[in-house]
């Protein structure tokens, strides 16, 4: 991998069931959300459903391991709930999952239908490497509130990631900062699929390959890697 992902022995100490897999991509071509786009975003509200059975998305196994963890670093799950479940929420709502373009739309489609958390990062605006880390509570993350430009801190031992710049991602993933954020300007990327027991790795790399598939077909000359799921007890 010619991007640098790692997870420092603090974070794997809180979630020793933690699992990643990065898919790098290069060439892409992003857009505005399209029809098709829209359609996976349809289908994977209706593999959502049927896959919760009438249940809230807090009650899947996996999200209950995820507002565990999000409590464990002093979070409250049920205000800042982790990417996933805060999108499957919105997924059963009336509003429905919001359209932003091509590729966010394509990571968060296998987000919603597979109830795992996926981010994706510009890897040119990223400043060095990705390390997700526990914060001290000095680092900055850079926002936009009430349409200014604003920065935050996250609170002492939150877990976030981050690069040489500051942090890009606050309470693990739970927001997003605008600087490494998907465009219509970008052209390479890297896209992280999170997951913790009991979730299978073997669950993770299925569905990375979904993404990775949805990729090549929607950026046709795209030059995609899915690498091999790094979990707890491996280096990475």
């Amino acid at each position: 991998m010619t991007f640098t992902l790692t997870v420092s022995d603090e974070v794997r100490a809180l979630a020793p069931g933690f699992t990643h897999v990065a898919i790098e991509a290069h060439d892409v071509v992003n857009a505005p959300s399209t029809e098709a786009s829209s359609a996976l975003l349809d289908d994977a509200a209706r593999r959502l459903a049927a896959r919760l059975a009438g249940r809230a998305p807090h009650e899947d196994p996996h999200m209950a391991a995820w507002r565990e963890v999000y409590t464990a670093f002093g979070a409250k799950p049920s205000r800042t709930r982790n990417s996933a479940e805060a999108l499957a929420k919105r997924a059963l709502s009336d509003a429905g999952l919001p359209r932003i373009n091509l590729l966010v739309d394509l990571y968060n489609a296998i987000s919603v239908a597979r109830l795992i958390p996926v981010g994706g990062e510009d890897i040119d605006r990223v400043q060095g490497g990705m390390r997700l880390v526990r914060a001290t509570g000095e680092e900055d993350f850079v926002t936009v509130a009430a349409g200014a430009e604003a920065v935050e801190h996250p609170e002492p031992g939150e877990v976030v990631w981050r690069d040489d710049a500051g942090v890009t991602c606050r309470r693990w993933n739970w927001r997003q900062g605008p600087r490494t954020r998907l465009t219509e300007e970008t052209t390479s990327a890297v896209f992280l699929l999170e997951t913790l027991a009991p979730v299978p790795v073997e669950e993770a790399r299925s569905a990375a390959t979904e993404l990775a598939e949805l990729l090549e077909k929607f950026s046709p000359g795209a030059r995609i890697e899915v690498h091999e799921p790094v979990s707890s007890g491996s280096a990475g």
